[in-house]
């Protein structure tokens, strides 16, 4: 867990927070106790107010204690009261936050979590008298309720209700695919009084630091029904003697109608509460324990052994949420990239979200580029790597798990109207067609519609490719991406392999064709002498080219040229070289995506033009795409600089100093997707939490960095490391087997299996380790030189 202290006049610089959900639940908690909480869609039925205001991180749930013979009041964590003098302590850890305070001599100890497969939040708060005299205590929790996308539009449809559990009920009849779901706050049935009017609870002189309806005299009136400001306010009285200890637990949730939030009222009001919070533990130790790396970097331990993973799934893949983005939509590119993250650990949702995304792709080939669950209405565009994103991953799957038989699975297709002419995109709600098709017949039509070609010979970039912000480079239809050619000869090259397996050779022969077009046109046309040119404009204009004043160098148009395996070695060795003199700024600790940023220039690339220069993909660090530059070197087998970028880009390393700390400003523990790279913000993390180079960062550090790969029942190992690394171990669950792997460097070299051994018995590097379900511990030892 990551521990933060605050004492007196100590902030952090922006709010750090965790994300905690399961699969259809969940909440965001800052170090301060801001936050909100989700149901299903974390944008579209927020169940309290959410907010990226990094500046005051407002509260829209709160406990409050009063002591009742002095009329004092302050709360458990930082927000919204913060006493004078008082230290608060927050952990962070996966699947729960704890929050420490004591305040004349009441200890509260406040662990918040969601259970692993219902739809509630639990926050179990414990009390301790550590005076020498007894306490009477008057403990509240507040919630304001959304229960929509904003309170300002839903405040006006909720209606609340207290029913015969006394527990405090409320809907929004008017949230259209959410109208009969039934939130509900409780304490466990041991609430004495109550109110769902916040107007009588803040009152109309209070604030929620110092609410009028808990002053001295004060009583909460119970009030419920439609047309008030809805909240659900509790309170409960409790004595304590010397030394005694007790605890209030409040149950937040949402479920499909009454009777079924009612049900689970009841179920946890006797749930063992710790078993539960144990259950959540476990999990995430299962999950973040299927591999665990020792390495001379600890720093790079600490976020493949638990923060990445933990990011990734929690926040991309379950909550679609972060401090920053409320998204609660799936992105068909965004989700595809985080679940390959996760084909080792937990196969079976890299599985389940392949044959989703299928789900959103229309007959055509095209696909939505993303949507909102449960109603999928989303957006139609031209943008034109989205579609490939699906065999992409599937192949990743396919390597890792062996698994062919999901290529037979059979998925719908959506029906919808196409773009209209000359617009971007179309935001509607598809109907579910009647016409279905094999996860294989998805993935082809997906390559299918993609082998449109340019003036140049290389695909039309349409709306925008993985940099969507270039959406007016072919705005036209006439524009083109070198990007998306190393990234469609990468999937046609893999997928004419499977066409022929399954008997499709007339498919797997046109592919090859094309592959071969492509390989000609980037060599003969996107070759700029010291690197790759990153585009082409409608009226032929090179983007990213030396004779370019704005965007003279792009990232990953070179890294690609290597991670597709397509460019000449000559050629990468030399492009990669360029990025390494200009785009890694080794002085301020920053991997560029491209150099100089969109300012002044007179072609319009598109909305990246938009953000200031040297800021999020105008030129700062965007880094996933850095992070693939550190996946090219190691490729190209330059340990050295992989290790150094990897470095650069571990948030762990920002925070090792008071400096650099308010220099990065956010959290220390997970990956930003973005870093400023323009004074006087250099350095500055950006958009936290809800960013896939979480997910690529675990495949760089692993995979490429470590050589650690799992392909169907083997394991085969092939690090490329800094050559100062002695030595490292892995140790792999597999089954019920574990795989005690250690590497040795004697030579200090970056690459080189010169010796792989299996319980003592040499092995042939290239064949790797065929995995066994026997129950027993096998060392493995490879030796490096």
């Amino acid at each position: 867990e990551y521990v933060i202290g605050l004492s007196e006049g100590q902030w952090t610089p922006a709010p750090w927070v965790n994300v905690i959900a399961n699969a259809g639940f969940g909440f965001l908690v800052s170090e301060s106790g801001g936050g909100y909480s989700w149901a299903g869609n974390s944008r579209e039925n927020k169940l309290s107010p959410w907010s990226n205001d990094p500046v005051t991180d407002p509260v829209g749930e709160a406990f409050y204690l009063r002591d009742e013979d002095s009329g004092e009041l302050w709360t458990p964590t930082a927000s919204p009261i913060r006493n004078i003098g008082g230290v608060y302590i927050a952990h962070h850890g996966q699947g729960y936050s704890r929050f420490e305070h004591t305040h004349k001599g009441i200890y509260s100890d406040l662990v918040q979590f969601v259970p692993l497969h219902d739809p509630l939040k639990i926050s179990r708060l414990r009390l301790e008298n550590r005076s020498s005299k007894p306490r009477r205590m008057i403990v509240s929790s507040y919630t304001q309720w959304v229960l929509g996308v904003s309170k300002e539009v839903s405040a006006a449809h909720t209606v609340t209700e207290i029913d015969p559990s006394q527990a405090l009920l409320a809907w929004n009849p008017w949230n259209p695919e959410f109208a009969a779901n039934v939130a509900f706050a409780d304490l466990r049935g041991q609430q004495e009084r109550w109110t769902c009017d916040r107007a009588s609870f803040v009152g109309p002189g209070g604030t929620l630091q110092r609410p009028e309806g808990l002053e001295p005299d004060a009583k909460l009136v119970g009030r419920a029904g439609a047309a008030l400001d809805p909240c659900a306010v509790l309170q409960t009285t409790l004595e304590l003697a010397p030394g005694e200890s007790t605890e209030v637990v409040l149950l937040l949730g949402q479920a499909a109608n009454r009777a079924a939030a009612q049900q689970l009222i009841q179920q946890y009001r006797t749930a063992d509460i710790e078993q539960k919070l144990n259950v959540v533990r476990a999990f995430w130790d299962s999950t973040l324990g299927t591999v665990q790396v020792n390495t001379p970097d600890k720093a790079l331990d600490l976020m493949l052994n638990r923060w990445l993973l933990y990011q990734n799934l929690s926040s991309r893949i379950w909550a679609r949420s972060g401090f920053y983005q409320a998204g609660g939509a799936y992105g068909f590119r965004d989700q595809l990239q985080d679940g390959m993250a996760l084909a080792l650990a937990l196969p079976e949702q890299t599985r389940q979200h392949l044959l989703r995304a299928a789900a959103h792709q229309f007959p055509e080939g095209d696909v939505q580029h993303w949507w909102h669950p449960p109603s999928g209405r989303g957006v139609r565009t031209h943008i034109s790597d989205d579609r490939l994103w699906l065999p992409y991953a599937t192949t990743h799957y396919l390597e890792v798990s062996g698994d062919t038989a999901v290529l037979d699975e059979t998925v719908p297709f959506l029906e919808g109207q196409p773009i209209p002419e000359g617009q971007e995109d179309s935001y509607f709600e598809p109907r579910v067609s009647e016409q279905s098709a094999s996860l294989y017949e998805h993935c082809a039509r997906a390559l299918d519609h993609s082998l449109a070609l340019g003036s140049h010979g290389l695909p039309l970039i349409g709306g925008g490719d993985w940099n969507d912000g270039l959406n007016r480079v072919g705005q036209l239809g006439k524009g083109e991406s070198v990007w998306l050619a190393w990234f469609l000869h990468t999937n046609l090259w893999e997928w004419a392999k499977i066409a022929e397996s399954r008997g499709e050779k007339t498919r797997a022969k046109t592919w090859r064709s094309h592959v071969r077009k492509l390989k000609h046109a980037l060599e003969s046309e996107a070759w700029d002498g010291d690197w790759y040119i990153r585009a082409f404009f409608d009226d032929g204009t090179p983007l990213g080219s030396a004779l370019n004043s704005e965007c003279r160098i792009d990232a990953i148009a070179q890294s690609w040229a290597v991670l597709s395996g397509v460019g000449t070695l000559e050629r990468t060795h030399k492009a990669m070289k360029a990025v390494e003199q200009h785009l890694l700024r080794r002085e301020n600790g920053l991997m560029l995506l491209f150099t100089p940023p969109f300012e002044h220039t007179p072609q319009d690339p598109g909305y990246i033009k938009g953000y200031p220069p040297g800021v999020r993909e105008n030129g700062g660090q965007y880094t996933h795409a850095a992070v693939w530059s550190a996946m090219a070197f190691t490729a190209l087998g330059d340990g050295d600089t992989a290790g150094e970028l990897l470095s650069i880009l571990n948030p762990i390393n920002q925070a090792t100093t008071r400096a650099g700390v308010h220099r990065y400003k956010v959290e220390p523990y997970v990956m930003a997707a973005d870093v400023y790279a323009v004074a006087p913000h250099m350095g500055r993390g950006g958009w936290t939490w809800y960013t896939g180079s979480a997910g690529w960062m675990y495949r760089a550090g692993l995979e490429w960095l470590l050589g650690f790969r799992v392909r169907k029942q083997r394991l085969y190992l092939d690090p490329c490391i800094p050559k100062t690394w002695r030595e490292y171990s892995i140790r792999f669950e597999y089954l019920s087997v574990v795989y005690e792997i250690q590497v040795e460097n004697p030579n200090g070299v970056c690459r080189g299996v010169g010796l792989l051994e299996l319980d003592s018995v040499p092995l042939n590097p290239s064949e790797g380790i065929g995995l066994v379900d026997d129950g027993q511990i096998h060392r493995v030892r490879v030796v490096l030189g």
